[in-house]
This record gives structure tokens, C-alpha cells and sequence, in this order.
């Protein structure tokens, strides 16, 4: 009864404050609500609106879970933490709630009773709405010994039902997880972490803290890159729950404007074309376009001009090096203008030289003193007849803005599309002596339109080609924050980034990675996967391997040891399938038991899809207000027409209260297929059922 009492007051105090920092909340949302309602005329002042705008969405987002937790600091200081900041109204030192992401309340998520960084204690707040829920009080003392933060909180979240969309985590991380959201972005951080390790939830954070601490991140956006679709939408509302708006989110498979996938291809072929030896093949294939150095004859107000070789040879030197080839294109144009127009004064000036000898004697004999004053004293061609600079200049202007000079210029150095130089796959081919006889043919005999390995290739020419107008006006500039910023960027293909999240980067080739570090140049660049998921056609079996061609051994590693999601039961059946797909890695250590063991049924082949079927649902029955998910080989998904069915592939990064996994030796004999089973076998949370086909 004392216990209880206990708890109810401390419930009742933690309302209190919860219901303080609801109602300062509301207070500064209504003062940014009012200071948003008065137009802004001024750039300065639409720049602070952008600002406040930001904010303003921020805090209307964060009613859900406001507060989650305190510290007790071992001098007296009690500090409630929250998914924003907030100060008293009195603008005291001491905020009256710390973010998250704030440098202070990271002892939240790294004080162990080992290390307790000046705190004797640690609370999570559960809350509903706007009522608080239940407490867990976690000592720094070292009555404890887990190795988890929050211990209770932790495993409540994991035993929730899902609910088929991924939410927030920053109530519950784990000092592990919160090291690497908090690392460093100067460079490029691969994280490898087994199923259930949380990588998606540590790079989604990672994403909110790096915006939060480095603004100017906001100016340029972050892109989110996921392996699919439907792995997008499962992860959509995370960063907008933590307030961040100004986030790209793509496929590489998407990355291009205006470029749709629209065939599968053999895994042969994707591997082929993954190489990073395609970049240099691309580079010297563009280079073999150039125009070549040659006399250029044009024609101008009915007189023909001709510009040397030698002159072109030059103009040619000092456009094309460092250059795409549309703006050398553009550059050397330029230069053009100005020859053809120093062509004609020089051709003006022969031809007066060459006038009748005498003519200035006939002039001289003029007597000047019968000719009266006729105006201001003339100038330029006025007077001897030859063009003075700023006439050049303005026969220069004149020839830039001439249709024929521009045809002339399109007929010799042609604009290009990255899409018709691709389709030539066997000239292609010819520029990438790396490539054996055989795999020549197969990428000669390529069918028309683009599977997903054509859009790095594509994404590599577009760079090379560049803009063919030069480019854009704001190319490298800062743009208001949140969705506007986003949006400009996602319709750009040369738009940099401030940094970029790959998720399930294990999947990527290295054309793949070259495309990435092309949105982010300063190589500011988080990549989180599992090397033993790995199911692309490519060969690497390391994460040295996988990022060599692109980052050398200039990248940090990081690593993920705890699996929270799969229960131990479930990861206990992974051991032979890894030592079958060739791991060189240590699983995850699983923390958390279901109590429920994994099951098997046998099942004829005919009777297959029936008993898929009846198990799916009684398998929802068993898990009302939860997810249930099937999982298959490839080809057994036509059989299964009816069912939520996906592959292995499919079903990564996803996660399920249980999973029926169908035909699992049919996903073995599989390509990478032990990769695949490995990924299939640790999408629950609860209970993992088999349909064996005898």
C-alpha cells in the first residue's frame, strides 16, 4: 500500500510539471502563431518568418510525448527532458525543459551506474495524450546491472503491438545508439548493426540531432536514402514527429527527375553494371565527344570568316579542362563570339588598308574650313572607318544572340541527352577495357528502357554532360528551411546536400555509392546496414570492400551489438544460417524473450496457399491490434495471390509482431539466399511460424 501511495504521488508530480510544460507550450506556440500573422514584405523579415515558421511547426508537432524523462544530479539539479526545448516564462538560466538533442541531457541516454556522470538518477515518463501514464525510476548507484537504459521503458516499448509505420525512440535510446547519433559529421560513419539493432532508429535520430546542432544543415537539407518504396512509407512520419521538415527521402531508384524504372534485370548483368570501373569508361566515353581543333568557317552579314585551327585549338584548351561537357560547351561559345568578332574588325581593317592609294590625298585636298561644324566630334568608325572596343563589344553581343551562330555552334559541338548516349550499349562497352569478351556481349544486348543498375550510369552521364545551359542561377545557395528546401532539392538531380543517411547501405554498388557522394561532395555521409543482409547482385562481403572504390580507407566505423527487436527465441535459429551465407561477423546479442518458441508445420505442395492462408489469420487473431507478416521465395508469390506476401528483400528493415515464413528452402536456394533467410528469419517481435513444403 506504501509502494503504491508512493507511486501516485509520483505520477502526481510529474503531471504537474507535464501539465506546466504543456501550458508554456501552447503559450509560445500562440506568441509564434501571432508573429507568423503579420505579412512579411522584407527579405530579412520573410527570412526570420522561414525561421519561425520552423519552429512554430516544431512545437505543434510535439504535444504527443512532450516529456519523457529526468535526471537527478547528484548537487540537487532536477532536470526534465523532452522532445523540445522550452524556457520559464521569467527566461531563467535553467530551461524549464531540455531537448533531446541539447548537449545537457545526453547523461539521459550515456550515465550507467559504472559511469553516472554526476546523476544518482535516471526517469522515464510514460505518457498518453496529455496524462501521465507511469514512471520508472532507474538508480546510479549501481543496485543495477542490465547494461540497458531504462530497462522498464525499453521493454514496454518492444512488447507494443506494431502498428506498421515506425515512430520515435527518443525516449528509450540506448548509450550505444545515442554514441552514434551524436558522432561526428566531417566525414563518412558506416554502421553495421545485425536485425534489431536499431539502425534505422539511430539514423532517422541522427538525422533530427544533426539538424538540430548544425543549422545550417537546414539550408541545405538532409537526403534520407532507403532500400524501397515501402520501406519509405514505413519510416515517413519519424522526422516530422521530431520536428524536421527540411529531409529528402528517395530510392536510388528514384534520385533522377524525370527517370523511371521500368524493367527487372539478370543479377549477372546489375553486377556488371555496378562497377566502380564504369566511372572512368563513362569519363573517357564523354571525352571521345569532344569536338576536335579545326578551321571553323562562318558566314556573317553575307561574308564568310574563318577562325584557324590554331585559334580553336587554344579556345578549346582553356574551356573544356575541369569542365562538364555542356558547359565547355558554353564556355568555348563564348569564346567563339569573340574570335568570329575580331575576325570581322581584323577583316574591316584589311580592307580599308587596302583601299586606293591616294584616297587621303584626294581628302587632304578638301578645304576643311568650307565644311561648318556639324555636331559633336565623331568617334570610332565614325572617323576612320575601323570599330572601336565597345562596338566589338556590341558585334560581339549581336553574334551571341544570332540563330545561324547558334546552329553553326549545335551543328559542331552538339547538346547531348545522357538517356541516347546509354542506349548505345556497345560503343558503351567499347570504353571499359576492364570488361571481359563475354560481359561486353551481355551489356550489348541489353533490351530498351532502365532497370534500377542504368540510373547511377545515368546519374554519372548527366554529371559529365552537365546542364546544357550552363548552371542554375542558384546553384550553391541557401533557400528557406523545411518543406520549401526540400522540395527544391527533390527536384533537383545537381542539388548538394548538407549530409546524407543511407539505410540498408549493404545493398549498394559501387555506382550506387558514387551517385551518393555526388549529392555530397564534403563526404558528410551516414551509412547503416547489415553486410550479413546483404542480397545485391554485387560481390563484396565487407563493409572495406563494399566503400573502397569510393571512400578508400577514409571512413569511420561504428557498431551496433544489442538486438532489441528479434526475441532470443527466434535469434537462436540464425547461428547455422549465417555460418551457411559465410558471415565473418558476431550476431547481435537478442535481450529480450518473447516466451513464445518457433514453430513449424509441414505442408504438402497443393495444399499450400490454403494453409498459408488459414495461418495467416489465425495468427491475426492471436495478435489483435498488431501486424502480421508473410514472407516467401520469389517464386511462390504468384501462388500466394491474395496474400500480404513480399520476398526477403522486400521485407527488409520492415518488422512485424509475427511472421509466417513460407517455403523457408525455397528462399535458401535463392540467390544470396541464406542472406535472404538470415533477413527473413528476424522480422518479429513476438512469434516466427514455418510452412515447410514436403
Amino acid at each position: 500500500m506504501q509502494r503504491h501511495d508512493a507511486r501516485d504521488r509520483i505520477i502526481a508530480e510529474e503531471q504537474q510539471f507535464l501539465d506546466g510544460a504543456a501550458a508554456r507550450r501552447e503559450q509560445w506556440a500562440g506568441q509564434l502563431g501571432a508573429e507568423l500573422a503579420v505579412d512579411a514584405a522584407e527579405p530579412l523579415e520573410r527570412a526570420r518568418h522561414d525561421m519561425l515558421r520552423q519552429q512554430f511547426e516544431e512545437f505543434r508537432r510535439a504535444g504527443d510525448g512532450l516529456v519523457f524523462g529526468r535526471l537527478d544530479a547528484a548537487d540537487g539539479t532536477i532536470r526534465h527532458i523532452g522532445r523540445i526545448g522550452l524556457r520559464h516564462e521569467d527566461e531563467g538560466d535553467e530551461p524549464l525543459l531540455l531537448d533531446w538533442r541539447a548537449p545537457a541531457a545526453r547523461p539521459f541516454y550515456t550515465a550507467t551506474a559504472v559511469e553516472p556522470q554526476g546523476q544518482v538518477r535516471r526517469r522515464h515518463i510514460r505518457t498518453s495524450g496529455s496524462t501521465v501514464t507511469g514512471v520508472d525510476d532507474e538508480p546510479l548507484d549501481g543496485t543495477t546491472g542490465s547494461g540497458l537504459v531504462g530497462e522498464g521503458a525499453l521493454l514496454a516499448a518492444l512488447d507494443q503491438r506494431r502498428t506498421g509505420r515506425m515512430s520515435t525512440a527518443i525516449a528509450t535510446l540506448q548509450r550505444e545508439q545515442d554514441e552514434i547519433i551524436r558522432a561526428g559529421a566531417n566525414g563518412p560513419l558506416i554502421v553495421q548493426g545485425g536485425p534489431g539493432t536499431g539502425k534505422t532508429v539511430v539514423a532517422l535520430h541522427r538525422v533530427a540531432y544533426l539538424l538540430f546542432t548544425h543549422r545550417r544543415l537546414a539550408e541545405q537539407a538532409v537526403l534520407v536514402l532507403g532500400p524501397s518504396p515501402r520501406f519509405l512509407d514505413y519510416i515517413a512520419q519519424v522526422l516530422p514527429a521530431l520536428g524536421e521538415t527540411a529531409v529528402v527521402s528517395a530510392t536510388c531508384d528514384t534520385l533522377l527527375p524525370g527517370i523511371r524504372v521500368t524493367r527487372n534485370e539478370e543479377r549477372r548483368t546489375a553486377e556488371i553494371k555496378g562497377r566502380a570501373l564504369w566511372q572512368p569508361a563513362l569519363e573517357r566515353y564523354v571525352a571521345s565527344l569532344l569536338p576536335r581543333a579545326q578551321d571553323l568557317k562562318l558566314r556573317w552579314e553575307g561574308d564568310f570568316y574563318v577562325i584557324s585551327a590554331a585559334a580553336v585549338e587554344r579556345a578549346l584548351a582553356t574551356a573544356v579542362p575541369g569542365r562538364s561537357y555542356h558547359r565547355a560547351r558554353s564556355v568555348f561559345a563564348d569564346h567563339l563570339h569573340h574570335l568570329l568578332a575580331e575576325a570581322i574588325a581584323e577583316q574591316r581593317e584589311a580592307m580599308l588598308n587596302e583601299m586606293e592609294e591616294g584616297f587621303e590625298d584626294i581628302l587632304a585636298r578638301i578645304d576643311r574650313t568650307a565644311v561648318p561644324a556639324c555636331g559633336p566630334a565623331a568617334t570610332g568608325s565614325d572617323v576612320d572607318g575601323l570599330l572601336s572596343e565597345d562596338e566589338i563589344e556590341e558585334l560581339r553581343e549581336r553574334i551571341a544572340e544570332d540563330p545561324a551562330i547558334a546552329r553553326f555552334v549545335e551543328a559542331w559541338w552538339p547538346t547531348l541527352d545522357p538517356r541516347e548516349l546509354l542506349s548505345d550499349r556497345p560503343r558503351l562497352a567499347g570504353f571499359a577495357p576492364g570488361l571481359r569478351p563475354e560481359e561486353a556481349e551481355v551489356m550489348s544486348a541489353e533490351p530498351p528502357g532502365w532497370s534500377s543498375s542504368d540510373i547511377p550510369l545515368l546519374d554519372a552521364l548527366a554529371e559529365l554532360l552537365g546542364e546544357q545551359t550552363g548552371p542554375p542561377a542558384d546553384a550553391g545557395t541557401t533557400a528557406p528551411q523545411g518543406e520549401v528546401v526540400a522540395d527544391r532539392a527533390r527536384a533537383r538531380r545537381d542539388w548538394v546536400y548538407g549530409h546524407v543517411v543511407v539505410d540498408e547501405a549493404q545493398e549498394l554498388s559501387e555506382m550506387q555509392w558514387l551517385m551518393v557522394l555526388r549529392r555530397c561532395p564534403g563526404r558528410s555521409i551516414t551509412a547503416v546496414g547489415d553486410i550479413d543482409q546483404t542480397e545485391a547482385a554485387h560481390r563484396h562481403t565487407s563493409w572495406a570492400e563494399a566503400v573502397r572504390a569510393v571512400f578508400g580507407d577514409r571512413w569511420t566505423a561504428a557498431e551496433l551489438t544489442v538486438c532489441y527487436r528479434t526475441p532470443r527465441e527466434a535469434m537462436e535459429l540464425t547461428g547455422p544460417v549465417l555460418a551457411k551465407a559465410g558471415s565473418r561477423n558476431t550476431p547481435p546479442r537478442a535481450v529480450r524473450s518473447s516466451g513464445i518458441l518457433p514453430w513449424q508445420r509441414r505442408v504438402a505442395p497443393g495444399e499450400l496457399a490454403a494453409v498459408a492462408a488459414r495461418t495467416l489469420e489465425e495468427l491475426r487473431d492471436r495478435w489483435p491490434g498488431g501486424t502480421v507478416g508473410v514472407i516467401a521465395p520469389a517464386a511462390r508469390i504468384a501462388e500466394l495471390a491474395g496474400l500480404p506476401v513480399l520476398t526477403a528483400p522486400e521485407s527488409k528493415g520492415l518488422e512485424w509482431d509475427a511472421t509466417l515464413l513460407v517455403d523457408p528452402d525455397g528462399i535458401a536456394a535463392e540467390p544470396r539466399g541464406w542472406n535472404g533467410l538470415y533477413v527473413a528469419l528476424t522480422r518479429c517481435t513476438q512469434e516466427l511460424g514455418r510452412l515447410i513444403v514436403t
